[in-house]
């Protein structure tokens, strides 16, 4: 994750104002470290103050394919030092808008008695002053950008520019990311039918259609080591119930591996899956028996969504890619007495957000779908969490997202994930103004609240975002 970063100031205040540009140049320096702290590659190309270094300024980020831009006002600055650079990259553009301290100390600054001397500290604080210049500029060559405005020691400017990296980070995990789309679509799910063109157009993820013969190959071949130690990683994982059969865990590890190795085979990021086909058929041996295998790659960031939602195998990867999980969930039911909404499945989950222990046990049919075999028994963690559903409407691809929590009380123990969520604006209201954006009847959950994390990535990616609450 590369991040470009440049400040620009003018060249005609340093002879006059001794000292100004190397205390202009810390500012940035600190900025550039604490940006590193974020795990981003700063390239930082210093303090552009000329036309002329703004060219030699672009040419290195180019060079360095940074995936987002910096601009740090140091102080006033001509708007002809930084349009050669934004135009030359072609990038996200934010601008740092931000002051050396909260407020300048009017009383000590008054007492300078060196108009000189007090010009050239007035200056160190002006960063405001090109704000409104360069939005103009930026406005009138359509360029995008959005703006960081705070100072030097307030947390709230380092969260801003930390969930800018983050988001990057995303884009550009979605737009390096394979995901893998396996047998077919849950037939008459309307909803859950994906056009793979705009998913593709709107994240740059590659799609690549993979072959149930395939993985039946990689099957047949797994050996009795491989067994043994997939058997033994299910034990590590989760709490294995007793009414698991051997058989069973077999059956599902045999199909673990296979998966393990079409993964690696295809290099992919994520995966969506469904097959139905003849009553008893070898590829129904296979199918019935992915849940466990399933989970295992979810929670080691290769998210898997059922029912061949390849929507929400976008949103579970956006999720995993923010590091806060994203489970497959659809709603389950509506708790009116303690006004909450149940929500669960009986595919993958994401281990790595359960709270408490995540069980592996046996359903002895799974509703809507051919066969029987092991499951995951979990409750996603107690605390705020985040709803993502990547949403295709009836002209664009966008992103609806949700702040709620993970509440205690009782859940339904049959073998699915399952949670209470509770809204600020209730469950009613919730589910009324989630249901009419029109999202498919999938969604991933997450740990933590990162709405605002979510919005920067859909102005990255140039998606619209709609908050629920």
């Amino acid at each position: 994750m590369k991040v470009g970063l440049f400040g620009i100031g003018l060249d005609t205040y340093w002879p006059q104002f001794e000292g100004l540009l190397q205390r202009l140049e810390g500012y940035q320096n600190q900025i550039a470290d604490k940006m590193n702290e974020f795990g981003a590659e700063v390239v930082n190309v210093g303090l552009i103050d000329s036309p002329v270094k703004a060219r030699e300024a672009a040419d290195n980020l180019k060079k360095n394919d940074v995936d987002i831009v910096f601009l740090y006002v140091s102080t006033y600055a001509l708007s002809s030092t930084v349009l050669p650079v934004v135009q030359k990259l072609k990038c996200p553009i934010v601008i740092l808008n931000i002051q050396p301290v909260a407020a300048i100390d009017y009383e000590n600054f008054n007492k300078m008695g060196d108009r000189g001397l007090m010009t050239g500290e007035w200056l160190a604080h002006c960063q405001a002053c090109s704000a409104p210049e360069i939005a103009n500029v930026f406005n009138r060559s359509g360029l995008d950008y959005e703006f960081v405005t705070g100072y030097l020691g307030e947390q709230a400017v380092w969260d801003d520019i930390q969930d800018w990296i983050d988001a990057a980070h995303v884009a550009s995990v979605m737009n390096n990311n394979r995901l893998g789309v396996l047998g077919h679509y849950y037939c008459g799910m309307l909803d859950v039918y994906s056009d793979l063109t705009k998913q593709s157009a709107a994240f740059g993820t590659h799609i690549e259609v993979v072959e149930m013969c395939e993985v039946k190959k990689y099957r047949d071949e797994v050996t009795e080591i491989e067994i043994k130690e997939k058997i033994q990683e299910f034990y590590n994982t989760f709490e294995v119930v007793a009414e698991c059969e051997e058989a069973e865990l077999i059956r599902a590890a045999k199909t673990s591996v296979a998966l393990d190795k079409l993964v690696e085979a295809h290099n992919l990021g994520s995966l969506a899956y469904y097959y139905e086909g003849e009553s008893g058929n070898e590829y129904e041996n296979i199918v019935t028996s992915v849940i466990a295998g399933n989970t295992l790659l979810t929670g080691k960031n290769v998210p898997v969504a059922g029912e061949y939602e390849v929507k929400n195998a976008q949103a579970m990867k956006i999720m995993d890619a923010f590091g806060v999980g994203g489970s497959f969930s659809e709603f389950y039911a509506m708790d009116f007495n303690d006004d909450i909404v149940m929500l669960g499945h009986d595919g993958p989950a994401h281990f790595a957000i359960a709270e408490g222990k995540v069980q592996l046990v046996p359903l002895p049919v799974y509703h809507g779908k051919p066969g029987k075999g092991l499951s995951i028994q979990m409750t996603v963690k107690h605390g705020p969490v985040t709803l993502l559903s990547v949403v295709e409407g009836r002209d664009e691809v966008f992103l609806l997202v949700a702040e709620g929590a993970s509440v205690e009380g009782p859940t339904l123990q049959i073998g699915n994930t399952n949670s209470r969520y509770r809204f600020s604006i209730g469950a009613r209201a919730f589910m009324n103004e989630w249901s009419k954006q029109g999202p498919a009847h999938h969604c991933a959950i997450g740990v933590g609240h990162i709405a605002n994390k979510i919005e920067k990535l859909g102005k990255l990616l140039n998606l619209k975002v709609v908050k629920i609450c």
